[in-house]
């Protein structure tokens, strides 16, 4: 940005200064006085003129004229009396040598140089930046040199076994003779895959900073520009100036906007994006083994890069870089919290245990939300109360409490909400409630209700997904039973529940009738330009497809009615709660529950949480009541 400003002050002063010369050489211009030539013979029969001078095609000279002496000029006209009359009226005159070949010389060539001046001065700018028309080829990726990204492995957390896998790339950078004595080859490429959130990126700094050489960083997307070859140009310079700084890293982030499978939604081989990757892969093949160069990149869509990519000798390995489980969950907050002021009541263990499926920057989200809400309430530091709320905050939404709503919708999502919380709550494998709310939240949950899983799972059973099932189609099925019709509120829940039947049928071979075959469309096909028409099944099986999805929501609705038709009453008593204070907690609902007389389920507590990966957590929202705003939450 401060480029441009320069750039364009510049040109801005290089302009005003040509006008300012030519506005003084008009204006010198404009004092000499241009008169006919039959008036300056006029001037000297009257004897006005007191001196001239013939100087090329003009005659110069001074004349008094009442009573004020004025410079004048006239053009030179073949006239042999003039010299007869200039010598009579005893006028002085002079001749000037003719330079006349250099006033046409200055003439033609002097604008040319001028314009050729600025001409160069503009390009000498333009071609000086990185964001310049003539430096369009080069590299645009930022340069951390030695230690300049500022980040180690000790300032990442909760990915120890990516970490572990980097550390050998990490001694190869630092010692290489020790691999190359061996006969070893350390991998030209390393492919981060992971979610969103996760660390790639920082754990790229990270072996960069540990390493102590500098890193080139910049996005898939810096490649691709809309003249042809430009990418490919780009590729070039970056790896060029890579190994003149060797040993250093490469990084490439979101590599799938470079990286994408060939052939799909392009025009060929002359498709600028075809031309990009083909010269990266040009680059991986003619790495030098003893560069000193190695390329890292990160993705969460692995499934679409091209497979030349991923081939041994290009990007030789793959870490997988997942969600933290509850002790690398801990670990983070543990940093983050280094940052910021903590009362002594905050249990960090306690926060990690209840944001299953939280990634790291969903927990350095919640910490800074915390700090924010901290500050807000004129608190000297963070507490446990604002940490909660910091939770619920990433997970539904802020809170909207300028969007009031009338009675009936008041008692539609009440009712809806105690519909989800009651039904996740009785059945034995749907996730328990940790919250209800009928306060508005986010862009369209006019309420909702927060189940969460006590401990991180890898797997979910059959019986497991048809509970959840049940509970999310739970708001639906108590405002049919209770007002004998059904809002838009439900619309969210649906899209829930058809995705969650559609896997178990496509994907999961949950379903007798399709059996043990797997149906669901690839994403990367998706992705990569795939129509329903080019599904891999027959018209008939699509239809029991669709038969068995809606069979599977329809048992699940059946059941969650059944729950609630059979304790109607806790239901009430749980609306009324949500009327006089619109939130109710688990441990609330749970004792009503138990006060009615139902078993509730064995649950393990939620502080003895097992170390396995995370099932997200779940909020059953009720949706807004416009179709707009619905499909802004989808």
């Amino acid at each position: 940005m401060k480029f441009e400003k320069k750039t364009q002050l510049s040109i801005a002063y290089a302009v005003l200064t040509l006008l300012l010369l030519l506005s003084l050489q008009n204006y010198f211009t404009n004092q000499v006085e241009t008169l006919p030539y039959s008036q300056f013979r006029e001037w000297i029969k009257s004897g006005q003129v007191i001196e001239c001078t013939f100087s090329g095609e003009f005659i110069h000279g001074r004349a008094n004229v009442d009573g004020q002496e004025i410079s004048f000029r006239t053009a030179v006209i073949d006239d042999p009396e003039i010299i007869g009359l200039l010598e009579e009226n005893q006028v002085e005159f002079t001749r000037q040598p003719s330079n006349n070949w250099f006033t046409q010389l200055l003439s033609w060539i002097l604008p040319a140089l001028i314009f050729v001046g600025i001409w160069l001065f503009i390009i000498r700018r333009m071609s000086g930046g990185g964001g310049g028309l003539m430096s369009i080829g080069k590299s645009k990726a930022k340069v951390y040199m030695e230690k300049g990204t500022g980040i180690t492995f000790d300032d990442v957390a909760g990915i120890d076994e990516a970490k572990e896998e980097l550390l050998e790339i990490v001694e190869f950078l630092r010692t290489p003779e020790r691999f190359q004595a061996l006969g070893g080859r350390i991998p030209r490429g390393v492919l981060l895959v992971g979610s969103p959130g996760t660390g790639k990126t920082l754990l790229a700094k990270a072996v960069a900073g540990e390493a102590s050489v500098p890193f080139f960083s910049l996005s898939g997307s810096d490649f691709v520009e809309m003249f042809v070859g430009v990418g490919a140009a780009r590729v070039r310079d970056l790896f060029e100036q890579a190994k003149k700084h060797a040993p250093a890293i490469i990084f490439i982030d979101e590599l799938d906007a470079l990286g994408k499978a060939r052939g799909a939604g392009s025009f060929g081989g002359h498709d600028e994006r075809e031309q990009t990757l083909n010269q990266l892969l040009t680059e991986l093949d003619g790495f030098d083994t003893n560069a000193g160069v190695i390329l890292m990149a990160a993705t969460n869509r692995p499934e679409i890069l091209d497979p030349a990519l991923l081939r041994p000798g290009r990007f030789d390995r793959t870490v997988a870089v997942d969600r933290p489980d509850v002790k690398g969950r801990t670990a983070i907050l543990q940093i983050h919290a280094k940052e910021v002021k903590l009362a002594p009541d905050v249990d960090l263990h306690k926060l990690a245990v209840r944001t299953p499926g939280f990634a790291g920057a969903d927990l350095a989200n919640v910490v800074n939300e915390a700090a924010l809400l901290a500050a807000r309430r004129d608190k000297d530091a963070i507490t446990m109360s604002e940490l909660e709320e910091a939770i619920e905050r990433s997970v539904a939404g802020l809170e909207r409490k300028s969007r009031v709503l009338n009675e009936k919708e008041r008692r539609i999502v009440a009712y809806h909400e105690a519909g989800h919380a009651i039904v996740g709550e009785i059945l034995p494998e749907a996730n328990p409630v940790q919250k209800i709310s009928i306060v508005s939240r986010g862009i369209a949950a006019l309420g909702y209700t927060l189940n969460m899983p006590l401990e991180d799972r890898y797997l979910m059973t059959k019986e497991e997904l048809e509970d959840s099932l049940a509970a999310i189609l739970g708001g639906r099925a108590a405002e049919e039973i209770v007002f004998g019709e059904i809002s838009t509120g439900a619309a969210n829940d649906l899209q829930q529940a058809t995705q969650m039947a559609e896997r178990m049928v496509k994907e999961f071979g949950m379903s007798q009738r399709i059996g043990l075959v797997a149906h669901r469309t690839d994403r990367s096909q998706q992705l990569l330009g795939m129509t329903p028409a080019d599904r891999p099944y027959s018209d008939e099986t699509a239809k029991l497809i669709d038969e068995e999805i809606k069979g599977i929501i329809g048992a699940g609705y059946a059941r969650a009615k059944d729950l609630l038709t059979q304790h109607r009453q806790a239901m009430e008593d749980v609306v009324e709660i949500l009327f006089e204070n619109e939130v109710m907690d688990g441990d609330q609902l749970r004792n009503l529950l138990s006060e009615h007389g139902i078993e509730l389920p064995p649950r393990p507590k939620q502080e003895a949480s097992s170390d396995s990966p995370a099932a997200e957590p779940q909020a059953n929202g009720n949706a807004p009541q416009s179709e707009e705003e619905e499909r802004e939450v989808s």
